[in-house]
């Protein structure tokens, strides 16, 4: 005996269709759709979007830079995925909206009067009471009575009786249809004004993203976008004097030149400023020079108040440097070689030799940045015995006290004046940023100094050396220090005259030894006597020799004791920098005393500074630039209108009830027997409210 067992049937073709459509209009796909784009756009706010691959590297690494990458994380709005992310939720709404729009639609063409009439019983809202005329009378009674009330109402005559259905409420299954569409088109709406459509021209229209350098006018026609390119989102900068009519779209792999109707010429780029120094308006004074009609039409463009022409927004986004010439004076902070002076271009570069022959070293100076006005807080910056290196211009946090607009410490805004930012670049192709201060800043430290920031990477805030002025309000006096200590012999005549004015010359041994200890010390701040693995000199040296010969419980007071010969040391190194310059003796009081002050920390601080040379800003002449957004965006009529529905959508559903009533009406000798019922999609106390007052005003007060 055998058994024969058949296959089970495949499903059919049409049968998976259905199960793939019920999958993509479920409320289970929509949902979780919606669940990845919040965490998608969660991702796009906190991470950064369209940085440079480099700072990724700097703040989360190479491996997470490049996973970030590789998953387009860079650019979350853009991605293959959030766009497939979307398409797919507007596939998903569409189909819910075609699968219950029919029904909704004849749901709302219908009351229901077929219901039975022993159904009422079964109804939470239901009442009985006997009337005084005939069914037919009392149903065109309450018919009409509906009917005034706004409710759609149906008479229904049977052989038994007479059913009154009535209906209010429809736009609360109209607000379902509103919400549902309103994602359809704001998804649309995004998809339309985001890069889909540059996308389809970079795939099958053979456009490309231009990732080299050189001038707009040269990159070829596959980088270009034509200017009937329906939507786009680009940024344009335009220096005053000058007009441009190609904007610059960022791709992640390069960027793509959108060439426009018209070219923004720039007569003038506004900053207005409070009492304070903060800006309150950024505005440009603009011509919009149209191709086609050759019409020129002045604008003006703020911040919040674009401005449009031929369907493209034009709208402030930034402003930048044009190109302003500099000025810059070598400084040089090694106390080897000489001062002179560079000039350049703002976004240009100068080519540097320091020294001649096989030795000689080679670096560009690239000129990244000017700034005119900076208001910076300086409340915090009164002497208070903190370490005096530290320059933090309104970085740190004050305290909070009573309102979240409250500070401990009240702000003193003020402008310290132009600076200027430029790379060091070496051969290598290593590249140091710097940041320094036109004019000397009054920090409260007794003496003004002039502020000069470095830093590795732009990950890092700038850390600054303050350089005293001399009594010309300059930084000659502090060079000229700077000089006098890698000048050996200046170094031991300035030691043999302070022993000699410290010490009574009735007792020469003292001198000979406090020489010798002088020497020593301010040979070491000197750095002669650095060796390998040590400091190359400054306070760091003097410590390190300290904790290497002085027990350690005499180490601060042989600390004190060696500051202060440093001191005396430096002052007379000080005058006889100024005697060999034909100036006359420093005063000795307060402010020489706060300049030999900073200068000890200042002289200190250059051993770490990582370049033989600093470049004060001596002369500039600025040249403003505005950066435009330039945006064609059909798709935000589709989103206002999306928008619009939502809102009209999500009020309908909130507030707008659905009710249904019925009221069966039977012969009862002369008069009729009634039964209501009333149905709610919501269970509130303002439908028993409705139902008492229905009942009250069509059946009397009957229960």
């Amino acid at each position: 005996m055998s058994t024969i067992t058949a296959d089970p049937p495949a499903a059919s073709a049409p049968s998976r269709v259905r199960g793939l459509v019920e999958l993509l209009s479920s409320m289970r796909f929509a949902i979780a759709l919606l669940t990845v784009i919040c965490i998608a756009s969660v991702i796009g706010t906190v991470l950064k979007q369209h940085e440079p691959f480099t700072n990724y590297v700097n703040q989360f690494g190479p491996f997470w830079a490049e996973l970030f990458m590789a998953i387009r994380l860079n650019t979350v709005y853009s991605a293959w995925w959030f766009l497939l992310i979307l398409a797919f939720l507007v596939v998903s709404t569409s189909l819910c909206i075609a699968r219950n729009t029919p029904k909704i639609l004849a749901d709302l063409r219908t009351v229901k009067e077929n219901i039975r009439e022993n159904s009422l019983l079964a109804f939470h809202h239901r009442a009985e009471g006997a009337l005084v005329q005939a069914p037919e009378a009392e149903a065109q009674r309450i018919g009409t009575a509906l009917a005034k009330a706004g409710w759609k109402v149906k008479l229904q005559q049977r052989s038994n009786g007479w059913m009154v259905a009535a209906r209010a409420g429809g736009l609360n299954k109209i607000g379902y249809i509103c919400a549902h569409s309103a994602i359809v088109l704001v998804c649309l709406g995004g998809l339309l004004d985001g890069d889909l459509i540059v996308r389809a021209q970079m795939l099958w229209g053979g456009k490309q993203p231009y990732k080299g350098g050189g001038m707009i006018s040269q990159v070829p026609e596959q980088h270009r976008l034509a200017t009937n390119n329906p939507t786009y989102r680009g940024n344009l900068l335009v220096a005053e004097g000058t007009q441009s009519s190609t904007a610059i779209l960022s791709q992640s792999d390069g960027i793509l030149l959108q060439e426009l109707p018209f070219s923004i010429e720039l007569k003038k780029f506004v900053v207005e400023h409070y009492s304070t120094g903060m800006p309150k308006l950024f505005a440009s004074d603009i011509v919009i020079h149209d191709r086609e009609t050759g019409e020129a039409i002045p604008a003006r463009v703020e911040v919040n108040h674009p401005v449009s022409h031929r369907g493209v927004e034009i709208y402030q986004s930034s402003f930048d440097d044009g190109g302003s010439s500099v000025t810059l004076k070598a400084v040089p902070l090694d106390g080897s070689g000489r001062a002179f002076e560079v000039q350049g271009t703002i976004g240009g570069s100068t080519e540097l030799t320091r020294g001649n022959g096989s030795d000689a070293q080679k670096m560009t100076l690239e000129y990244t940045g000017l700034r005119v006005m900076n208001v910076e807080n300086l409340a915090g910056n009164s002497g208070s015995g903190a370490d005096v290196r530290k320059v933090d211009l309104g970085a740190s946090l004050d305290a909070r006290l009573g309102a979240a607009n409250k500070t401990k410490d009240k702000k003193n805004l003020r402008n310290v004046g132009p600076s200027i930012t430029y790379k060091l670049r070496d051969a290598a192709g290593q590249a140091r940023e710097f940041h320094n201060y036109m004019l000397p800043v009054d920090l409260g430290e007794g003496v003004p100094v002039f502020l000069m920031g470095m830093r590795e990477t732009p990950a890092e805030n700038f850390r600054y050396m303050r350089v005293p002025t001399d009594e010309a309000g300059g930084m000659d006096g502090f060079l000229r220090l700077r000089a006098a200590l890698s000048d050996p012999v200046l170094r031991e005549k300035a030691v043999r005259k302070y022993a000699a004015e410290a010490t009574d010359p009735a007792k020469p041994e003292l001198s000979q030894q406090l020489f010798a200890s002088t020497s020593r010390a301010l040979a070491l701040f000197a750095g002669a006597e650095a060796a390998p693995g040590r400091a190359p000199g400054g306070l760091q040296a003097v410590s390190e020799f300290i904790d290497a010969n002085v027990p350690e419980a005499e180490r601060p007071r042989a600390g004190e004791v060696l500051v202060r010969i440093l001191n005396g040391a430096l002052l007379e190194l000080a005058q006889l920098s100024r005697q060999q310059a034909g100036l006359a003796p420093l005063q000795r009081d307060e402010r020489t005393q706060a300049f030999l002050t900073q200068s000890v920390l200042a002289l200190s601080d250059a051993f770490a500074y990582p370049a033989p040379m600093a470049f004060e800003l001596k002369d500039f002449k600025q040249v403003q630039a505005s950066v435009f957004q330039v945006t064609r965006s059909p798709g935000r009529y589709v989103v206002y209108l999306g928008c619009t529905l939502l809102i009209l959508g999500v009020f309908a559903m909130l507030y707008v009830r659905e009710r249904r009533l019925w009221v069966w009406l039977a012969p009862e000798g002369a008069g009729s027997q009634a039964r209501m019922a009333l149905s709610s999609n919501r269970k509130l106390l303002d439908v028993d409210r409705e139902f008492d007052r229905l009942r009250d005003g069509l059946l009397g007060d009957k229960r």
